[in-house]
């Protein structure tokens, strides 16, 4: 016999899915099945939830009470610098292994380190900011137009004066 029913229990099941797309309710439905929910209905909800980061793979947070899903972003450094190049959404299907080129102002950099403080090991901000100008390199962004390994530099050798908070 299953166990006894808890509606105050809350459950949370982390997901990849692509943003603004209803995923295939056939991967859902083995996760989300036995909680009692159906997969077509929380996959349009994770679509709605997803809707900003349009064609960049994020990792979703469902919470799941009373047999109630709701579906929230865990954005991840590497979508959170694909969002700030501002590029057009772009469709799967057609086109495949896609080389970001663009420019993000250091402004910004710091802004996400700031969203990624909480996730990161770095004991300053300084250090959560080199975290994601490394993610940058790996995307391909530039950033203020040079190479994101040239800022690191400039950071270490204190060119560039990253704000305490």
């Amino acid at each position: 016999m299953p166990p006894k029913f808890d509606p105050t229990e809350v459950k949370y099941l982390y997901l990849r899915a692509v943003g603004g797309e209803v995923g295939a309710s056939s991967a859902l439905a083995p996760k989300i099945g036995p909680l009692g929910l159906s997969p077509k209905k929380v996959g349009e909800d994770i679509a709605k939830a997803t809707k900003e980061f349009k064609g960049i793979k994020v990792t979703v947070q469902l919470k799941i009470q009373n047999r109630q899903a709701q579906a929230s972003v865990v954005p991840a450094a590497s979508s959170l610098v694909i969002t700030a190049l501002k590029e057009a959404p772009r469709d799967r299907k057609k086109v495949k292994n896609v080389k970001h080129n663009g420019n993000i102002p250091f402004t910004e950099i710091v802004e996400i380190a700031r969203k990624m403080q909480h996730k990161s090991f770095g004991k300053t901000l300084a250090s959560v900011v080199k975290e994601i100008l490394g993610t940058a390199q790996s995307v391909g962004a530039r950033v203020d137009g040079k190479p994101a390994h040239d800022v690191i530099v400039a950071i270490n050798e204190g060119e560039i004066e990253v704000p305490e908070n």
